[in-house]
């Protein structure tokens, strides 16, 4: 259940820009993986919000005008395919939201982040396990993330219409590993997710 008590301990401390960080599409074979920080006015609540992960597309897509409008400032950023490859998936992720919270204004003084890594972030932050199912700030980051991500694999769809982005979202269907086996990876797949492809063949 959401509820402000991450962010009025933050505030408790002396924070007043409390933003919710959270990522999406850290799994899937192709692809970004997508960041995003939010920061809520004080014990501003937007019905009907969750986890991403247990919210419709269509609710989803929804809430993010009204999370996008009602935010002090927010922020969505990415670590490209060629960037996980280069630095891994959790180096990447990391980037992205520090990217994310460099794309905020005003800036965040402080930050809530869904998980339990919080190596490299640029601010003093506190990892919450769960958070986008517990704290507001996190799960309104959770659908931008998640939202802007989808909206990337429609358009990588356009361009490489065989794999079935729009539908699979990058993730390693067997509709998609088929397509692979078919096709070999196009340039925005993951070569370091890919092991099972052989290149030699």
């Amino acid at each position: 259940m959401l509820d402000f008590t991450y962010e009025d301990k933050a505030e408790a401390s002396g924070y007043a820009l409390i933003c919710g960080i959270d990522e999406a599409g850290r799994g899937p074979l192709m692809g970004p993986v997508c960041a995003a920080a939010v920061i809520l006015p004080r014990h501003f609540e937007i019905e009907g919000l969750n986890d991403s992960k247990k919210l419709t597309e269509k609710k989803r897509e929804a809430l993010f005008p009204v999370i996008t409008s009602a935010a002090l400032a927010y922020s969505v950023a990415f670590a490209t395919a060629e960037e996980i490859d280069e630095i891994n998936i959790l180096n990447a992720t990391m980037l992205a939201m520090n990217r994310a919270i460099a794309g905020l204004s005003p800036a965040a003084q402080f930050a809530l982040i869904d998980g339990n890594c919080k190596r490299s972030i640029t601010l003093p932050a506190e990892t919450i396990v769960g958070g986008d199912a517990k704290c507001p700030s996190v799960a309104a980051a959770s659908v931008l993330a998640k939202v802007s991500r989808d909206r990337l694999c429609y358009e990588l769809d356009k361009q490489y219409p065989e794999y079935g982005f729009a539908k699979h979202k990058g993730y390693g269907t067997r509709e998609h590993i088929a397509a692979l086996e078919k096709y070999g990876p196009c340039p925005c797949h993951r070569r370091t997710f890919l092991k099972f492809y052989n290149y030699d063949k």
